[in-house]
């Protein structure tokens, strides 16, 4: 029964895949052309949209500075906090997602919404809708949403560790995805795929995290006090 219980967070993780690859395919045949027409059309006035956006933007910068601060920490053999292990968690989280989700972008090759960047091709502009696979270039790179990715990455290390404020992580995460797709800056089904890879992200981390400190915990104990 034990080893069936270690295969259970595998099974639930592949049937959320699943799951996901279902909803992002319902979305790019039905809803991620008319939800974009309509966010040109009647949403990009509102400027609320966009702003929502920034929240991500904010994370970087401070996943970097909690690195450096708590890395060079370390080095003066001080113990971490709690909290600031878990800071610590959410920037190497953040920097896995990261690379993982440019990786992806460059594979998927997703036509943008609309035309932002050199001017890249896009739905609004040029009808160009479409997955291009590895064509490269930041005019198709779409998919997943890489805003999506950092905050939903962040979001659920801190969701598992802290789970008293879920309902705050919740909002931040919605607010950032109505900001994405009332903004136009991308389609319904980048948002949930970015939202899928961030989960996953941020559960590995902390599941590795786990892991790692139980098994290396006494090892390091055992070198401390050794001659």
């Amino acid at each position: 029964m034990s080893g069936l219980q270690n295969w259970r967070p595998l099974r639930n993780w592949s049937l959320s895949l699943l799951g996901t690859a279902i909803t992002v395919t319902i979305c790019y045949f039905w809803l991620d052309r008319p939800i974009s027409h309509l966010a040109h059309d009647r949403l990009q006035q509102f400027h609320l949209f966009e702003k929502l956006t920034l929240i991500p933007e904010a994370l970087t910068p401070l996943a970097v500075l909690a690195f450096m601060v708590l890395g060079l920490r370390g080095l003066t053999g001080q113990l971490l906090t709690r909290f600031q292990t878990v800071l610590l968690l959410t920037g190497f989280s953040l920097a896995a997602a990261v690379v993982i989700k440019d990786q992806l972008k460059l594979a998927f090759g997703r036509a943008w919404p609309e035309t932002w960047v050199r001017s890249n091709p896009s739905l609004i502009r040029d009808d160009v809708f479409g997955f291009f696979p590895f064509h490269g270039g930041p005019g198709y790179a779409s998919f997943p949403s890489g805003h999506t990715t950092a905050i939903c990455t962040v979001m659920t290390v801190l969701w598992i560790c802290y789970p008293r404020f879920r309902p705050i992580y919740a909002l931040c995460i919605a607010a950032v995805a109505i900001g994405l797709v009332g903004a136009n800056f991308h389609f319904l089904s980048d948002v949930i795929a970015g939202g899928f890879l961030g989960i996953s992200v941020g559960w590995l981390g902390v599941a590795m995290w786990e892991i790692g400190e139980r098994r290396v915990r006494p090892e390091s104990a055992r070198n401390a006090t050794s001659p």
